[in-house]
């Protein structure tokens, strides 16, 4: 009965880590079922996918950065 305790616990932890690094309920339950599964590859998989998503949202946001820093500085020029 304790292994299934520690399962669980086990398993909360790593939803509740998932969701601070902003992983979609989809993401969650698919990475539940590699897990489940013991399907390290999968897991891996699932969260290299999140990480590549979030890092596609950070190079955006440094492009929209760079676009208004140029801007910035055109205006600036003028001064």
């Amino acid at each position: 009965m304790s292994l299934i305790i520690n399962n669980n616990q086990e398993q909360e932890h790593i939803v509740l880590n998932m969701k601070d690094a902003g992983c979609s309920e989809d993401t969650i339950q698919r990475f539940l079922l590699c897990y489940q599964a013991d399907d390290i590859k999968g897991e891996l998989k699932v969260l290299s996918n999140h990480r590549q998503a979030l890092l596609d949202e950070v190079h955006k946001a440094q492009k929209e950065i760079d676009c208004l820093d140029y801007l910035v500085y055109q205006i600036e020029k003028k001064i």
